[in-house]
């Protein structure tokens, strides 16, 4: 823990003492006064919710714009749609959709509606790549007012599935879109969801309304203020004085776990955490200068004590990856050589390559240091913790690691070009592990696809991908998941860190609080307050 971060944590933990009585009061007076609208704080603005853009939080987006179908715990069910049939040869999938439903400017939802809007995702094609649905639609057809068809090129077994992602695949009122589209923006924001978005300032606050007309069960509080506040510890003050009543989601969405561990010991409020859900890893950039040897990769999976940053920074929150994604994902229970902490296997794989240490107790070759540098995402609440503890790993190694952290956008820039030596990385969790993060790696714009560009097999990978989404042998598609997994972990592209959880704080009397299958959603409309 950084000095700061310390005085931060105990200057917090007085103050809950400090306020236990007259803070806790002013909760119970504000909780009477605002029981129909639940106050969630979070560091973000929804900005633009188009759904078939990507610039607005996904949590609002899930609100009020939804999909044909699905993903629950138990698969994929019916939503917009009632049911489907899908052909013998697997390139038609027919929908019959729910008559009794309406967008929120009453604008009625139906089979012309759907093809509107898979059209639009479809006219945006470049954008949408990541997802190789996209590159398999071959036609939206209209059967009747109420039964839409898809027809695809190629069979493609995850298509369910990526329907009900939170985006792209929502459905927009056609009264929303400009000029017959929606990739150069709408013209509001309305969906047939249980929230109406209401209200919207800039980086202050958003207001979601229940959805009065909603065809489904409807949410059990009348509105959502969503608060945008711009660091952990305004949003910590805040749940003190009784300003909000939940935070919700995972890492840059939420305190630091030093904070959350607190709130847990003093009882006052409710602390949950999901099920593991997506993987933590580190990229290792394969064409960087250092990083592109595929032993020094190798020997840096060695040097970092995962069971410590597991046990000390994330306080026993998270298990341990040996893999980069769980084998109790679907395809990825593969066999795989188990990399445990070890320095002096580490040590050794460097001399090997011919880094040599010096007086400095750093490694040498060719009169260069062996110097990296890894970025992380400065709003994130646990990146930098995890990033000193490496630094402190491969020092004992004779790895000099420099440690910088970047405003989000910044970051993000970083991936896409590929300027790091080491960055962050956290898998999309379920509903899309492995199929729609393995896809996209196929993207240039995103830091997987530019930390595998140095390796020999790039292109084969990148073709087996794609071959592998339209592979309709169930056993032929396990294999080639093992071909893929395998290779990846054998070129120690990334170190798997550990399997991240989402995490939600909230005052008792809100009830009902729940997580979704994936990690991007807020089910608001399950929660209530109990008096």
């Amino acid at each position: 823990m950084t000095k700061m971060k310390h005085i931060f944590f105990v200057l917090f933990s007085l103050l809950l003492l400090a306020l236990a009585g007259c803070g806790n009061n002013n909760t119970k007076n504000v909780q009477k006064e605002q029981r129909e609208e639940i106050n969630f704080a979070s560091t973000k603005d929804i900005r633009d919710i188009n759904p078939h853009l990507y610039t607005g939080e996904m949590a609002a987006q899930n609100m009020v714009y939804e999909s044909l179908v699905i993903n629950t715990d138990e698969g994929v069910k019916p939503h917009l749609a009632e049911k489907w049939e899908v052909s013998p040869d697997g390139l038609e999938y027919t929908f019959y959709l729910r008559k009794d439903v309406v967008f929120s400017d009453g604008e009625p939802f139906n089979a012309e509606a759907v093809k509107l809007n898979m059209d639009a995702i479809l006219n945006n094609k470049e954008r949408h790549g990541w997802l190789d649905m996209v590159n398999e639609i071959k036609e939206n057809i209209v059967v009747d007012e109420y039964t839409y068809k898809l027809v695809l090129t190629h069979p493609y077994y995850p298509t369910l599935e990526e329907l009900g992602l939170t985006r792209p695949f929502r459905f927009a009122s056609p009264k929303s879109f400009i000029d017959g589209q929606t990739k150069d923006g709408v013209n509001g924001y309305v969906g047939t969801g249980p929230w109406v978005l209401t209200e919207h300032k800039d980086n202050q606050y958003a207001i979601f309304t229940a959805n009065e007309n909603y065809w489904g069960e409807k949410p059990k509080v009348k509105a959502v203020k969503w608060k945008v506040m711009p660091d952990h510890q305004t949003i910590l003050l805040a749940l003190e004085k009784g300003e909000i009543d939940l935070l919700f989601g995972s890492d840059g969405d939420m305190i630091d776990l030093d904070s959350f561990k607190a709130l847990e010991e003093q009882g006052t409020y409710v602390t949950q955490l999901s099920e593991p859900i997506a993987s933590r890893a580190i990229l290792l950039n394969s064409k960087q200068p250092i990083t592109n040897n595929q032993k020094v990769r190798e020997a840096l999976q060695y040097a970092v004590d995962k069971e410590s940053i597991a046990e000390g920074i994330l306080n026993g929150s998270e298990v341990v990856a040996d893999t980069l994604i769980a084998t109790t994902v679907p395809y990825s229970n593969v066999d795989l050589r188990k990399r445990s902490f070890d320095p002096e296997k580490a040590q050794s794989l460097l001399e090997e390559t011919g880094w040599k240490v010096e007086k400095d107790g750093y490694r040498y070759k060719d009169g260069k240091k062996l110097a990296l540098t890894i970025y992380f995402n400065s709003d994130n609440a646990q990146e930098r913790a995890i990033s000193e503890y490496m630094q402190s790993d491969f020092k004992q190694i004779g790895v000099d690691l420099k440690v910088i952290g970047e405003e989000k956008q910044a970051f993000l820039d970083r991936q896409k070009s590929g300027e790091f030596d080491l960055q962050y990385s956290l898998s999309w969790g379920t509903p899309y592990d492995p199929q729609s993060y393995l896809s996209s790696w196929r993207q240039p714009a995103h830091g997987d696809y530019q930390a595998q560009a140095g390796l020999a097999k790039k292109e084969w990978l990148d073709n087996y991908i794609t071959a592998l989404m339209i592979e309709a042998d169930e056993e032929k598609r396990q294999e080639m998941y093992k071909d893929i997994l395998t290779y990846i972990h054998e070129e120690a592209v990334y170190i798997p860190l550990t399997y991240s959880r989402t995490k939600a704080v909230h005052i008792p009397e809100l009830q009902g609080v729940t997580f979704n299958p994936s990690q991007y959603e807020i089910p608001f409309e399950k929660m209530y307050f109990d008096n």
